[in-house]
């Protein structure tokens, strides 16, 4: 224009705004005002709204608001859009009640919320948790505003959805009675609800009638059924969408890839998953890294390393690398099928392929080496790791810890204990279990005992392993020849005491904890105790 020797006015500077503040490119847009300004055209509310909105969206705040101010200064009046560009600004930080404060301000100077502003503040007061103050924003913009829009209709069953409230054919009815076309947001949420509800059926009807309406489904409709339906384990069903949805141009993606190949996993079948895997690759998916990433890492995770080595070969077939991903799914599909040697010569494969290994790697091959009862042999592997430049997590303590209670190391257990605890690691329930074990088999009742309350001390509580643990070493603690009667008759009323405790926290003894409580109490003047602690065992497993 400028070159034709024709000025623009303050509408196409406007626009040129808008189009910047949309792409993002802000420094652009505010300089495009500064050029007006230059020119002396001054900027209207539109602008200046445009580039409020668009700074707020930016997260930087102070820029809009120093442009709000600026605004005021030279007498131009906040319109409908700068305030929604307000409410925005607090609905993406929860500050509803800021923004109520708000609408009531520009009430009582006479601006009156549009229909826009009132389906911010519903949504809004929905995102927080807050429903009656969404209800009220509803009742007032059928009172006070033009009514519901299918998006403000939208916005509402969207929200009660979320917190389970109504079923999806009421909203369905209701919109129609208000003469609303439904559009694509208004089937995803319906969809959505019916598939929350457990009704898989009716989101397929709801796919077909949203089809009836001339809407194509979307990128959102189709993640939506391929997640539930997955979820449900309705692969086939699944298969069917993702077919039909080749139609408007939507082809498999990794996401989803991975959501039918974990569902399929379920079948414990390679065949299937290799099945569902190929079918999906003639829908078009497209065969990367990603995609033989989730292929190899499926089948190693059911421990079917022959099939997952298959799908490594084509990759590298296809000119891709391996990277990290793919090499610690084969190790650990190698571990779990006991394969400790081939898991041993794919790290040594990643090494010379230079491929650097992470400390998830290194806990794959050590819960390797503690299930083979070879943690012993560990030490080679955590210099290793040490060496270049990984710090052992919390994790690693606990499969080095775990793997020498599993031989009985009583040593190292407690080394790697205190290690943990200098460290500043959490302990988990089974970590303590492990230790606990370590000292009950060792005769170290009292050690033992004190693990259980420095683990309650800790916030956590003992499960019913812990008990188990605990009411045998006791009991087997009291069968020692060469006892005394009282030490007998104590060791046996603590094991006694943490059944007790057991059966009030509603655990279930395994056959081992019943096998010395049957003993203890199968003994003359006992049989009231048997039978008190029998019924209660009878009341829970019959619940």
């Amino acid at each position: 224009m400028e070159e034709k020797c024709v000025s623009p006015n303050v509408v196409v500077y406007a626009s040129i705004v808008d189009g910047y503040a949309k792409k993002g490119l802000l420094n652009e847009a505010m300089n495009v005002m500064k050029k007006m300004v230059q020119r002396n055209i001054s900027p209207n509310v539109f602008v200046y709204g445009t580039l409020i909105d668009g700074y707020f969206k930016a997260g930087q705040q102070g820029i809009a608001l120093d442009l709000f101010k600026e605004m005021k200064s030279v007498g131009l009046e906040e319109n409908n859009f700068v305030i929604d560009s307000f409410v925005n600004n607090f609905k993406r930080s929860g500050r509803m009640e800021e923004a109520n404060e708000l609408l009531k301000a520009i009430m009582s100077r006479g601006l009156v919320p549009d229909r826009v502003n009132y389906t911010s503040m519903m949504d809004g007061f929905f995102k927080v948790g807050k429903e009656l103050d969404a209800f009220d924003m509803a009742q007032e913009l059928t009172e006070k505003s033009s009514g519901f829009d299918i998006v403000a209709y939208n916005v509402l069953i969207n929200g009660l959805f979320k917190r389970g409230k109504y079923e999806s054919e009421s909203f369905y009815t209701g919109m129609r009675q208000l003469g609303l076309v439904p559009n694509s947001a208004t089937f995803n949420t319906m969809i959505n609800a019916c598939c929350k509800e457990g009704n898989l059926e009716n989101a397929l009807k709801l796919l077909n009638e949203m089809k009836s309406y001339g809407l194509i489904p979307d990128v959102i409709t189709r993640n939506i059924l391929v997640q539930r339906l997955c979820a449900a384990g309705e692969i086939e069903k699944t298969m069917d969408v993702l077919n039909d949805m080749l139609v408007y141009g939507f082809h498999p993606t990794p996401t989803t890839h991975k959501a039918v190949l974990d569902a399929s996993s379920k079948s414990r079948r390679a065949d299937v998953i290799l099945h569902i895997h190929n079918r999906l690759v003639g829908m078009g998916l497209e065969l990367n890294l990603s995609t033989y990433n989730t292929l190899i890492s499926t089948l190693c995770k059911l421990g079917m390393v022959k099939r997952a080595t298959l799908g490594f070969k084509d990759m590298m077939g296809k000119g891709i690398s391996p990277d990290i991903i793919t090499y610690n799914a084969l190790i650990q599909g190698y571990c779990l099928s006991s394969h400790l040697k081939n898991a041993l010569s794919v790290h040594s494969q990643m090494l010379t392929e230079g491929v650097s290994p992470n400390v998830e790697t290194y806990n794959i091959l050590l819960r390797g080496l503690s299930a083979a009862s070879l943690i012993k042999d560990a030490a080679g592997l955590v210099n290793q790791m040490k060496e270049r430049g990984l710090i052992p997590n919390a994790d690693t303590y606990d499969i080095l810890l775990s793997g020498h209670g599993k031989i009985r190391n009583m040593k190292e257990c407690t080394k790697f204990y205190c290690e943990m605890i200098t460290k500043g690691f959490v302990l988990k329930t089974s970590t303590y279990n492990v230790l606990i074990s370590c000292f009950s088999k060792g005769k170290k009742m009292s050690e033992a005992k004190e693990l259980m309350r420095e683990m309650q001390v800790r916030g956590l509580s003992p499960n019913s392993s812990t008990y188990d643990i605990l009411i045998c070493g006791w009991y087997r603690l009291s069968k020692q020849p060469g006892l005394s009667k009282s030490l007998k008759r104590s060791y046996q009323a603590e094991a006694k005491r943490l059944f007790e405790e057991m059966n009030e926290k509603g655990f279930i003894p395994c056959e081992n904890t019943l096998a010395h409580i049957s003993f203890a109490l199968a003994k003359p003047g006992k049989k009231v105790d048997a039978q008190r602690i029998l019924n209660k065992l009878y009341k829970k497993k019959v619940k």
